[in-house]
């Protein structure tokens, strides 16, 4: 039973977990980027799958589910505060 509750916290982590994380870097991408608006937002597209690949691999290889969950709320928070940062302004 435990091990079954592992493998659906890791596979709940890697999918919502790292859509969000892909998202957020999309976003921060899209924003950061010194491109023409058109060509930030592809390139922060097409590397967004990278991203999600990457969020994937590190869930199911991080030691325990808890710290597969921390390894992607951190960069998350992280990258929601670069958005904020980024749409006011600053």
């Amino acid at each position: 039973m435990q091990y079954k509750f592992g493998v659906a916290a890791r596979a709940m982590a890697a999918i919502g977990g790292g859509y969000v994380v892909a998202a957020l870097s999309t976003a921060v991408l899209a924003l950061g980027l010194p491109l023409a608006k058109a060509d930030a937002v592809l390139t922060a597209t097409m590397l967004s799958f990278t991203v999600y690949t990457c969020a994937t691999i590190w869930v199911f290889a991080a030691k325990t589910a808890w710290r597969a969950w921390v390894g992607l709320v951190a960069p998350a928070a992280v990258l929601g505060l670069l958005l904020m940062a980024l749409r006011s302004g600053a």
